[in-house]
């Protein structure tokens, strides 16, 4: 490389410093009666809006070099999964709507206290409940910011390629018929979040990304 391109290459290097990178799709929401947390899809942010279900919301996300809050409103897509559209582009993972079969192994992933935790773990089943159960991770006792993690699917093992199925609902206890309980992580799953590509049907006509320099 002649001197000219070398001392160009470090010219570009030292513009990007600083300058925002897409990379983690986990979001927390902050709304007038709590935190839980949300992912960002193609289709747009989807959460469950535990703690508040209209109004005003804000959305911390993460990049490369921190968090961003961005305020903005709450959207309704049923009574079970809510969204809410940001002006700025947030990193994104694509949905599966195929569930995951008994036994598979699927990736947990959360924030708390702003630090991001990943946990693999078991689907379970269970002919009581109509959907998917998993093993409970010490991460959701008694942690209701918890709500809303995503559960990815990772396409042969390669979890660069995760695709989201599911958000964790709670933690749910069941009770056998000799008295024996099974506790479980529920989760909504593929059967509601379709309502959120169907939602976004208007994905390609929505308004351009805004580019701030504060978020390049």
């Amino acid at each position: 490389m002649n001197n000219t391109l070398w001392i160009l290459s470090l010219l570009f290097l030292g513009s990007c410093a600083g300058v925002h990178t897409l990379s983690d799709p986990t979001l927390v929401l902050q709304t007038r009666n709590g935190s839980e947390l949300g992912v960002s899809t193609d289709y747009g942010v989807v959460f469950l809006g535990r703690t508040a279900r209209s109004g005003d919301v804000e959305i911390m996300s993460w990049y490369g070099d921190g968090p961003n809050i961005e305020s903005t409103v709450i959207e309704p897509i049923n009574d079970q999964i809510y969204t809410a559209e940001t002006e700025i582009r947030l990193a994104s993972v694509p949905l599966t709507f195929i569930q995951p079969e008994p036994g598979q192994t699927v990736l947990l992933i959360g924030r708390k206290d702003r630090e991001r935790w990943e946990k693999h773990v078991t689907v379970k089943s269970d002919p009581r409940v109509d959907g998917i159960l998993l093993d409970v991770t010490t991460e959701f006792y008694n942690a209701p910011d918890q709500i809303g993690a995503g559960v990815f699917v990772c396409p042969e093992e390669d979890c660069a390629r995760k695709r989201l199925v599911g958000l964790v609902a709670g933690v749910i206890t069941l009770t056998d018929s000799d008295g024996g309980t099974k506790t479980y992580l529920s989760i909504v799953g593929p059967k509601e979040l379709w309502r959120l590509a169907t939602h976004r049907k208007d994905m390609l006509r929505r308004k351009p990304w805004v580019y701030r320099d504060d978020v390049l």
